[in-house]
């Protein structure tokens, strides 16, 4: 570690806490207190102390119990704060209390101020080791919370700013952003870069259930509640107690719905459908929305109070036309992940290729140049992602006419060759977003298995493809 070590010495009795005050100067940043008051002044103006010598009598009329009532206190204001034990009492007694109550080691008065250093310099290496671990989880928990949320534009360094500044909140935070701009994913930063990250993250995608269902899902059931309860059930917000519920498309909630969530989030309290228990949850709420819920406000459709208590944190997430300069620096990622998923050699992107991805509108943001990346490695033979593997629409975004339009040429086309092309690039994005998986992507295309097989051996994709495809 770098910098000076700080040790206070909590004694009373001056003789001693000076004979070890100058036995210690020589190698550590060494305080002095003669009694608890004095203790916490030390451990306030230096925030903390990495190791605290404390005894365990801090006056003639002083107990035991006073001195580890002070033990207590010193761990409790700094949890890592290495608390050696100095005592007059000889019973062993003492001494397995000390250590049950968090001390890393008593002596017994009087000692031998070498051992008393010894002792140091091993709580130290052991309290080097602990924040280091410390450092590297939460290193790895905030590197592998953004996963594909990365970019270095001004628009995402803004994202990534307020991330970390809400993160540890117990305030609400509304999410706003277009399909595909990683809304669930900001969601999971938030959570893991919050003191709740080893308690559940729990997500809810309100748009894709039902709106008969949608309140026992978020609530809960108890057995009878209605045909087909058989048993009680608890809900998502029980799922999620003293961690973080995630709730995507929040703006499809209907007003009964609304109505129960306000509650819960005024009061931490509901009650399960047909159920009369009152459940308490300790619950951070993320929400999101690719709505302008103010729109809904006005329009009767979402309730105003709960706007408000949503809208404590607002964090909008940009679409990918808005931060081009990332669109490298995300593809490049994806080629990365899909082909060690995959098992595939690592490909690079031409820059005939990269050029057409900056230049297209990415309607459908990061998901949209995910699945774009994954058909190009699909189709491509060699190590190089080219042009003529990206889907029309995207090496067609640079030439001449609106969206909807075909250019002909003045020599005219073969329009057999053209409805061809159109349907294997059809095909080709199909088996991309599938994964490769035949069936799959039938079913994206409205096919049978047999008219997939004909058409993957039509336009020769069939080697291209795994055996379980």
């Amino acid at each position: 570690m770098n910098g000076p070590r700080h040790i206070l010495i909590v004694e009373d009795d001056q003789q001693l806490r000076e004979q070890v005050y100058f036995a210690l100067k020589q190698e550590y940043e060494v305080a002095q207190a003669g009694s608890l008051e004095a203790a916490l002044a030390q451990l306030t103006a230096h925030c903390g102390a990495d190791v605290v010598l404390l005894d365990l009598q801090l006056s003639s009329n002083g107990t035991v119990d006073e001195g580890f009532a002070v033990l207590r206190e010193v761990k409790r204001q700094v949890s890592d704060t290495v608390v050696i034990v100095m005592t007059g009492d000889p019973h062993h007694e003492t001494r397995l209390r000390a250590i049950e109550e968090g001390a890393y080691d008593c002596f017994t008065k009087p000692f031998d101020i070498r051992d008393v250093k010894l002792v140091i310099a091993r709580s130290l290496e052991r309290l080097d080791l602990e924040r280091e671990n410390r450092r590297l989880r939460s290193e790895v928990i905030r590197t592998s919370s953004f996963q594909k949320l990365i970019g270095c534009s001004p628009a995402m360094t803004r994202v990534f700013d307020m991330i970390r500044r809400v993160a540890d909140s117990p305030a609400t935070v509304l999410l706003q952003g277009e399909s595909g701009t990683g809304k669930e994913l900001a969601a999971r930063a938030i959570h893991y870069q919050s003191a709740r990250r080893d308690e559940p993250f729990v997500p809810v995608h309100c748009s894709a259930l039902p709106e008969t269902l949608i309140e026992t899902e978020l609530f809960g059931h108890e057995k009878g509640a209605f045909t087909g309860a058989v048993a009680a059930r608890e809900g998502r917000f029980e799922m999620a107690h003293r961690g973080t519920l995630f709730l995507d498309e929040v703006g499809t909630l209907n007003l009964n719905v609304q109505t129960k969530l306000l509650r819960v989030l005024e009061e931490r309290q509901f009650e399960r459908v047909g159920g009369r228990k009152t459940i308490h949850v300790d619950v951070r709420l993320v929400a999101a929305t690719n709505e302008d819920l103010e729109t809904l406000v006005s329009s009767g459709r979402f309730r105003d109070d709960l706007f408000f208590r949503l809208n404590v944190l607002p964090i909008r997430l940009p679409p990918l036309r808005e931060r081009a300069d990332d669109i490298p620096l995300l593809a490049s990622g994806f080629v990365h992940s899909y082909c060690e998923r995959a098992k595939l050699p690592r490909k690079k992107i031409a820059p005939e290729a990269m050029q057409l991805m900056m230049s297209h509108a990415w309607k459908g943001n990061v998901r949209e140049l995910e699945n774009v990346i994954q058909r190009a490695i699909l189709m491509a033979d060699g190590d190089t992602l080219l042009p003529e593997h990206l889907p029309a629409q995207v090496r067609g975004s640079d030439v001449p006419g609106g969206p909807g339009q075909v250019v002909i040429p003045p020599d005219g086309l073969k329009m057999d060759e053209e409805i061809a092309r159109f349907e294997r690039e059809l095909l080709e994005s199909a088996l991309a977003q599938a994964g490769g998986v035949k069936t799959k992507a039938a079913k994206l295309l409205g096919l049978t298995k047999e008219q997939m097989k004909y058409l993957c051996r039509k336009y020769g994709v069939e080697r291209k493809l795994s055996p379980e495809g």
